[in-house]
């Protein structure tokens, strides 16, 4: 499936350029639409104070919310113009609770490009929660770090392989981009290696992949050791499954998602 639709989910001051100028990058390779989209709640301050300020005071933090909100659609109009794609491309400005409007729209899209959720005060009620979205829509999303900036779309990537679920919905997800890179290091991990892994490989060099296999031993956490073999071997893109387990079970206990999304430096595809 090529991929035409492409929706950029806000996620803060401090990171909102870096998904947006890599998604205008994947929409000119691929001749795509780009839609934007800023999913908010009731922000930390008026969630806290409404009813114990002043009516005035909550109208002008109310006010000053919608002007940020002003100023983000104002970005992203100016940096599509500034890239020659206003003709196509698009925003929306959702109410949005715990991800569930943003994932709602998200699940008619081929692609959705954000960066980590931003849990700062005062940005968290705006900032995308990619595993949210992830889990919640079915579609597969593209998190960019904070900062990231490459000159071009990957040409390296490790697809994290543990022969469950998740991960094979990764890469059927991943299948159009795969198709396309220079290199694709299926990685596994520990002593064991999956069930299917060879199958995988030969299916991959199929598509016309050039497809090696990294046996890698386990560092610390699983999901360092994937960070770690990725920056060791130069790939620029990672493909996983997600929450191959329950989403409270890696809140409380932690987990290969959580782990990635905390420490990531290269952009990461998700699936679930």
């Amino acid at each position: 499936m090529a991929v035409k639709t492409i929706l950029v989910a806000y996620s803060g001051w401090s990171s909102a350029q870096s998904p947006l100028k890599h998604a205008l990058k994947i929409a000119d390779h691929h001749d795509a639409w780009l839609t934007g989209i800023l999913g908010h709640g009731q922000s930390q301050g008026l969630r806290m104070f409404a009813g114990k300020i002043p009516r005035e005071v909550f109208e002008l933090v109310k006010e000053n919310e919608h002007k940020e909100i002003a100023e983000a659609k104002e970005i992203f109009t100016k940096t599509v113009a500034r890239h020659h794609r206003a003709d196509t491309s698009d925003f929306l400005d959702v109410i949005d609770e715990d991800g569930g409007t943003v994932a709602s729209f998200a699940r008619t899209f081929d692609l959705i490009v954000t960066a980590p959720h931003n849990a700062e005060w005062g940005e968290q009620h705006m900032s995308a929660s990619p595993d949210m979205i992830a889990l919640q829509s079915g579609r597969p999303v593209l998190i960019v770090p904070k900062e990231y900036d490459a000159p071009g779309l990957s040409t390296h990537v490790v697809v994290a392989w543990d022969g469950k679920r998740a991960a094979a919905r990764a890469i059927g997800d991943a299948m159009p981009m795969l198709e396309e890179k220079g290199k694709v290091t299926v990685l596994t991990i520990g002593d064991q290696t999956p069930p299917g892994t060879e199958r995988l490989i030969q299916n991959l060099r199929r598509h016309g992949i050039k497809t090696d296999h990294l046996q890698s031993s386990k560092s610390g956490s699983i999901g360092n050791t994937i960070l770690v073999t990725a920056q060791d071997i130069g790939a620029d893109l990672i493909v996983m499954g997600a929450y191959e387990h329950s989403k409270f079970a890696h809140d409380v206990f932690g987990g290969v998602t959580t782990d990635i999304l905390k420490r990531m430096h290269i952009p990461v595809l998700m699936s679930h």
